[in-house]
């Protein structure tokens, strides 16, 4: 049996979310700053990966993905408080990153990578939000194909070291390479936007 190759895929769209009936247009890629993945590699979600993997250059395409394939229900029991002094730099709350509204890279206790929304900052606490933002709502795409072809060896690998967070910048403190004497906050050092934190 033949395997399928990993494509490279690049797209333009809106994506509207419906939640309680209300449509709302919630993001858009455009043609001049798509989307664009390597199918096979888990990047992107598979409902929305099945739809376009066997489309051509071109293509036009209007699907929905409903939200149990999507990010699935809102779970208020991923809203929860953090002691602020998970969030300090150098024994400082980090006050330039974490604010109401800022989305944070987190770490749970298995080493999982996650985002959560800040909520509320208090005297003694952070309120984060884990739920996907997308989470709660059916996910309609319209867009356009603008590449697919067979992903060449090295952009697989790119994007391999992307995921792993080689090469580029990562929030957890996981993220140095084998063999490196890694500390909490060295990515301080490489101008990133995260602060390498330990959750």
């Amino acid at each position: 049996m033949e395997t399928t190759p990993n494509k490279l895929i690049i797209v333009s769209y809106e994506l509207y979310v419906t939640e309680d009936g209300e449509r709302d247009l919630v993001e858009k890629a455009t043609k001049e700053q798509p989307f664009q993945f390597i199918s096979g590699l888990g990047t992107t979600l598979d409902a929305f990966e099945n739809q376009l993997k066997d489309l051509s250059v071109g293509d036009k395409f209007e699907f929905t993905v409903p939200c149990a394939e999507g990010y699935g229900e809102y779970n208020d029991e991923h809203v929860i408080d953090l002691p602020k002094n998970v969030f300090e730099v150098n024994g400082k709350f980090d006050a330039e990153r974490i604010f109401a509204g800022n989305v944070v890279p987190l770490m749970d206790a298995d080493g999982n990578k996650m985002n959560a929304s800040v909520v509320e900052v208090s005297d003694e606490t952070v309120k984060v939000d884990m739920n996907h933002p997308l989470a709660g709502g059916d996910l309609t795409f319209i867009g356009e194909i603008l590449e697919s072809r067979a992903a060449t060896n090295e952009e697989i690998q790119g994007m391999i070291n992307l995921m792993s967070g080689e090469g580029g910048c990562s929030c957890g403190c996981d993220s140095c390479g084998d063999g490196d004497d890694c500390e909490c906050g060295d990515n301080e050092d490489k101008n990133c936007d995260c602060g390498g934190h330990c959750h």
